[in-house]
């Protein structure tokens, strides 16, 4: 008897999303190590928050990806951060690379610990846009009130599966939102928005915009 063809995830699955990271995380460090040396606004969303959240602060770097550079921008700013990612070969690779820093396997959807902020940096793209409102609700339950929450995501209305941005041989899932899009989910999930902006892609960048968003998990909608 022929053995039974193996299956491919649910596409957006959380088993899909380590099928696909831990396919292509190696590239991945490859490309983007140093990336943030190139990201002057990016530099500048993430020192922002950092500086919103208290000294010592527990904060969890969503989706920290091979590089694990946001989880060490955040600890350098004196924060007490955990870089978290859902592809064990990403988490090896960012413990590899930021010995000094503190990584897990997780995943960003369904986060439960008490934290002062969350940093989602490009993390929300491997995600059916169906999804949004879930995630954002584990964040603000796990964000304790006045706590800081920042998202940086592509622009778009995409939502499926595509070629690999990255141009490997992989079909992986790839969903883009707008800036409306992301501050209703927040304001939904019980954060108030405390400023969006959207810039221009990078000479080197990917040709999509890029959104900010700036929150605070809001001390009337806490439960």
């Amino acid at each position: 008897m022929a053995d039974a063809p193996i299956s491919s995830p649910e596409p957006g699955s959380g088993a899909d999303v380590v099928r696909t990271w831990d396919a292509r995380a190696d590239d991945y460090l490859r490309l983007f190590r140093h990336e943030l040396a190139g990201k002057p606004y990016d530099l500048e969303a993430l020192h922002a928050f950092a500086g919103r959240v208290r000294p010592g602060g527990r904060v969890y770097d969503a989706g920290c990806g091979p590089c694990g550079h946001v989880t060490a921008l955040l600890a350098a700013r004196g924060l007490d951060v955990l870089g978290i990612d859902l592809s064990p070969r990403c988490v090896a690779l960012a413990r590899r690379e930021q010995p000094g820093c503190r990584f897990a396997v997780m995943d960003q959807r369904a986060v439960a610990e008490p934290l002062d902020g969350l940093v989602s940096y490009y993390s929300l793209h491997d995600q059916p846009r169906s999804g949004l409102p879930a995630t954002l609700a584990s964040w603000a339950a796990a964000i304790r009130p006045g706590g800081r929450l920042l998202i940086v995501a592509k622009e778009g209305t995409g939502d499926g599966v595509i070629g690999d941005p990255l141009g490997s041989d992989l079909r992986v899932y790839w969903a883009e939102f707008t800036a409306d899009e992301l501050c209703a989910a927040a304001g939904a999930a019980g954060f108030r928005v405390d400023g969006r902006t959207v810039r221009e892609a990078y000479a080197d960048e990917i040709p999509t915009r890029r959104i900010y968003l700036a929150a605070t998990r809001d001390r009337l909608t806490a439960r």
